[in-house]
């Protein structure tokens, strides 16, 4: 009985569970910072300084992008919007990646799941594979590619998150950023935009969560070792950024809740290079490539799928060789995927001081009428909130 389908079927919500309790402080953490950030910075100052495709205007889209939300759909939402208001289609690019790629809430996790070297794997590939981008788009996209595209997006076409990306709640009037963050217009902004980033991303957690238990409980680690050619030495390396993207997209799990699956993969046996590319490719998971067809078209969308992909391997390729030369590939087999119990240690003493500061937000989210801006968030056919009289 012990191994029969219910029995099963706990052990792998087990090991979803616990991966949970692993993250959530500082998923709360990361959202809370990236609440903070963007009721306090204008969308409007952004759009302004995003104009072209020069290395200082993509620095300052990675910037804004690592301050922005973790949310792929949000994401890859936001970028439209930008390109619509004025930015570069490459600046607009560059937001996305760094938005899903570069943020802090991230670098946390990968740290608790799978260890601090991922962490700088990621910050490290993560420039890597903008400036792949930024190039490939200077060399190869012409501008009536970028021309058909513009027009494409100013079609008014909605994604799942259009509601979201179109709403801005940053804090007006003078005074300095302590007195806009401590007003009560800026407990209110922040708490709107901390429980909205939560639902936009909460979907994809939940799912990644639940398939990196299922596939940690049920998937025999002989067949990860089979696909990844463990033990071929350097084959593995050579193989595993370029597999990496392609699980990624298979999984349709995007944003964060892809950092679970990544644990199970390198218990598994990918490489580490393959690692970092399946983490990079969530900005390629089916849901998001229909949407990019939908917001830029068919030709735009082949061209952002095959610079994208091209971008992943090579980050992945150079963290490889550089992480290795440094000595600094950890061992594999390591990674956190559920294995252990609860107890009292500072992961849940964490977690239980965060889900304090959450439900205090959620709690001045519904107070002020956060609940009537969710339709809106999802992009139904409603008057946009006067989200900017809060008190």
């Amino acid at each position: 009985m012990e191994s029969g389908p219910v029995a099963q079927v706990a052990d792998a919500l087990r090991m979803a569970g616990l991966m949970t309790w692993q993250i959530l402080w500082s998923l709360i953490l990361g959202f809370g910072i990236s609440a903070v950030v963007q009721a306090l910075v204008r969308r409007e100052a952004i759009i302004a300084t995003l104009g072209d495709d020069r290395p200082a205007t993509l620095a300052r889209a990675t910037g804004f992008g690592i301050a922005s939300s973790s949310c792929s759909y949000a994401a890859v939402a936001l970028a439209r919007s930008l390109f619509r208001k004025g930015a570069s289609f490459t600046a607009a690019m560059v937001f996305e990646i760094a938005s899903t790629n570069l943020v802090v809430e991230l670098g946390v996790i990968l740290a608790l799941l799978l260890g601090w070297q991922f962490t700088l794997a990621e910050f490290v590939g993560g420039p890597l594979m903008i400036l792949v981008v930024a190039v490939c788009f200077r060399l190869f996209l012409h501008s009536r590619v970028v021309q058909a595209a513009r027009e494409q997006a100013d079609r008014g076409a909605a994604g799942s998150m259009e509601g979201h990306a179109a709403m801005d709640m940053t804090v007006g009037g003078e005074g300095s950023f302590a007195g806009r963050l401590l007003s009560p217009a800026g407990a209110t902004s922040i708490s709107h935009i901390f429980v909205m980033e939560w639902l936009a991303v909460l979907r994809d957690i939940v799912i990644g969560l639940l398939i990196a238990g299922a596939v940690a409980a049920w998937v025999p680690d002989s067949f990860w070792g089979h696909l990844f050619l463990a033990g071929h030495g350097g084959w593995s390396k050579v193989w595993g950024p370029l597999i990496g993207p392609v699980i990624a997209v298979a999984s349709f799990v995007c944003s964060i809740g892809n950092v679970p699956l990544a644990a199970v993969l390198w218990n598994g046996g990918i490489s580490f290079g393959g690692v970092v590319s399946f983490m990079f490719a969530d900005l390629l998971i089916v849901p998001i490539l229909l949407i990019y067809r939908k917001y830029y078209g068919t030709r735009m969308t082949l061209v952002i799928a095959g610079v994208f992909y091209l971008a992943m391997v090579v980050a992945g390729y150079v963290v490889e060789v550089v992480f290795g030369v440094l000595h600094l590939v950890p061992a594999a087999g390591h990674a956190f995927t559920g294995n252990g119990a609860i107890s009292w240690n500072y992961t849940t003493w964490l977690n239980l001081v965060f889900l304090v500061v959450a439900a205090g937000l959620v709690l001045r989210f519904v107070r002020t009428g956060g609940v009537g801006m969710l339709a809106y968030m999802n992009g139904d056919p409603v008057d946009e909130p006067a989200h900017a009289h809060h008190h």
